[in-house]
């Protein structure tokens, strides 16, 4: 990947549109599935974003083979999406805002207990 292609972005939009071609060759109800979650995935995304691609590679992988086996979108994802997203997006290590901001209360909270330990 190129330094512009990084910067803007456009390396992302080429995956990005790379995902939806191959998802449009599965059936229906796989193509609803990852509108719906391609939208709700988002909100794990770090500053660029780019976390979350080797994550959508992957749930791409998983439907096209599931499709092949005849498996329903919904067999596959189980009765909540957002419980499958957030699954997904937790065991890939991706965090949403308020975990990030947690954490940065917790270096904070950190630092000033090592700073009041001190004196």
């Amino acid at each position: 990947m190129n330094f512009y292609d990084k910067v803007t972005g456009h390396d992302m939009t080429k995956l990005q549109v790379a995902y939806d071609q191959r998802i449009a060759k599965l059936p229906q109800d796989y193509q609803r599935v990852w509108q719906e979650l391609n939208q709700k995935i988002w909100q794990f995304s770090d500053f660029s974003g780019r976390n979350l691609y080797p994550v959508l590679a992957d749930v791409v992988g998983l439907f096209e083979e599931s499709a092949a086996e005849g498996l329903t979108a919904s067999a596959v994802t189980g009765s909540s999406l957002n419980n499958f997203i957030t699954e997904l997006a937790h065991v890939e290590g991706a965090k949403d805002y308020r975990d990030k901001l947690r954490a940065r209360l917790n270096e904070t909270v950190a630092k000033k207990l090592e700073r009041e330990g001190t004196r």
